[in-house]
């Protein structure tokens, strides 16, 4: 990460930090440059009714508890403004925190967008039904994170890795857990989920993913399935000739879901060697940049 000198704010709804609003804070931290120090931002326990935009690099979040320090809003997602937060800029890092859209189910509603390169989360809680979590652009980590959501709810066109992360589909019927965006085979994005947990309300309810672009890349590797996940594991989005070019594989994966014997032909029951590149932080570069 870019400096060395830290400074820190605090938002407390009562009055009693720096600011009341995360946003005040963000928009008082200084626009940092390669020669400036990271903004710490603390934020005390509440549930934090506002649209926050990081546009500044080297900002971290810092919550209490993520089942205390909540960030909400409640927004269909019809623009670029609408998820509840958005991260715009590089080396972010967020701790134990909520991100929730209380939308429902009638429609795509975004809790985060991730949109600048070096983004982490650790011990964060990602909650909407469709569209949870964008993973926009970039490449970004999530260690033991929890993500809910019903229909495509990790998609973009990230490169990101999921470590020992949950994730909790609340579909009924036709569930997707994601929807990877890869559009060519030049694009070095992806998604990978190791030593994660993969639930949900039903049994046969979700697939893994299914490709919103052609070039759809996701691993999922030492993970417990449960048997939410439907035999066929994945699905071409009735686009049949994405099945040649979209990259869906599983690796020494365990539990109800995650048998490979009913898998679509065109999947990938991945060897130690083929699964090497997406299991460790080399994936995302993290060996560079994650401290």
């Amino acid at each position: 990460m870019p400096g060395s000198r830290q400074l820190v704010l605090t938002v407390d709804q009562s009055g009693r930090g720096d600011h009341r609003r995360i946003q005040d804070a963000i928009d008082a931290a200084p626009a940092n440059d390669d020669s400036a120090g990271s903004v710490v931002i603390r934020i005390k326990p509440g549930v934090y009714r506002e649209k926050v935009v990081v546009d500044k690099p080297c900002i971290t979040l810092v919550g209490t508890s993520a089942s205390s320090t909540v960030i909400t809003w409640n927004e269909s997602w019809v623009a670029a403004e609408s998820p509840t937060v958005s991260v715009l800029a590089s080396d972010f890092i967020a701790k134990r925190l909520t991100f929730q859209n209380t939308f429902g189910t009638s429609g795509p509603a975004v809790a985060m967008r991730v949109a600048g390169d070096r983004a982490a989360f650790y011990g964060c809680r990602f909650v909407s039904f469709q569209d949870t979590l964008l993973d926009d652009t970039g490449r970004h980590y999530y260690r033991g994170c929890y993500i809910e959501g019903g229909t495509d709810f990790v998609f973009g066109n990230g490169k990101a890795l999921f470590d020992k992360c949950h994730l909790r589909s609340t579909s009924l019927v036709g569930g997707a857990f994601t929807a990877h965006k890869r559009s060519s085979e030049l694009e070095d994005t992806g998604f990978s989920f190791v030593g994660c947990k993969l639930t949900g309300l039903g049994v046969g309810t979700s697939i893994l993913g299914r490709p919103w672009g052609p070039y759809s890349r996701v691993v999922v590797a030492l993970s417990y399935m449960s048997s939410t996940v439907r035999p066929e594991g994945w699905d071409d989005w009735s686009d049949p000739a994405k099945q040649r070019t979209a990259f869906y594989g599983q690796y020494q994966c365990y539990g109800e879901g995650s048998k490979t014997d009913g898998r679509v032909a065109w999947s990938h029951d991945l060897s130690q060697a083929e699964a090497a590149p997406f299991i460790t932080k080399v994936w995302v570069g993290g060996q560079e940049w994650l401290r």
